[in-house]
């Protein structure tokens, strides 16, 4: 088994290497900068949207986050990431709704692109706070994406949370924090957050002053 991870510490690779390090498998890291390697032509063969992450698991390419999450989890059944029968319906709905109209929402209000309230239909996320609300909603029902138990959709959706409270795209509520402290406590989450901080690091310690 071969499993080759091409990232940037300060990207959504840190999403990928969570699931990584969930699922535990031993894998290969490259790492990219932005300015050339992630553009060369050998990672375009790869990736044609020259951006991170991306894994190669045995020949094969999976490339976005939460196909990767997915992807690992059926990949790898033995981890106890995939959803049950009585789990598929959450799991699926709520890591897609953090890919679609989470990711969607949030990119629109970073760039200042949101729709009038006259066009919010056209926007498959309808508006910023209504992504926002119903979010909270999913994250405060229960301890998991699924109910009681942990699987790969909280990966996508917990990070989504960690990190939109961390750098200010969502908002601090009770219900973001008690998830993301909860999901902040996991051996996985912990080892793969020390790895990329050490990167961050080491990277921020090379640079020209």
């Amino acid at each position: 088994m071969t499993m080759i991870f091409y990232t940037n510490p300060m990207s959504r690779g840190q999403i990928a290497r969570w699931m990584l390090e969930e699922v535990g498998v031993p894998y290969e890291q490259v790492l990219l900068d932005y300015g050339a390697t992630m553009k060369a032509p050998d990672y375009l063969a790869i990736n044609p949207m020259g951006k991170v992450p991306a894994i190669v698991h045995d020949g094969r390419v999976v490339t976005e986050c939460a196909a990767i999450c997915a992807y690992l989890a059926a990949a790898f059944p033995e981890v106890g990431l995939t959803p049950t029968p009585d789990e598929r319906a959450d799991y699926y709905r709520w890591m897609f709704f953090a890919a679609g109209p989470v990711e969607s929402a949030i990119t629109a209000r970073s760039l200042g692109l949101e729709a009038p309230a006259d066009k919010a239909m056209m926007a498959g996320y309808g508006s910023y706070d209504m992504m926002v609300d119903v979010l909270e909603a999913a994250v405060g029902k229960s301890d998991y994406m699924c109910g009681s138990r942990f699987t790969a959709a909280d990966v996508y959706v917990g990070a989504q949370v960690i990190w939109g409270m961390q750098f200010g795209i969502l908002p601090v509520r009770p219900a973001f924090e008690a998830y993301g402290a909860r999901l902040s406590k996991r051996e996985a989450y912990g080892r793969a957050k020390a790895i990329d901080d050490e990167l961050i690091g080491q990277a921020q310690a090379s640079a020209p002053q």
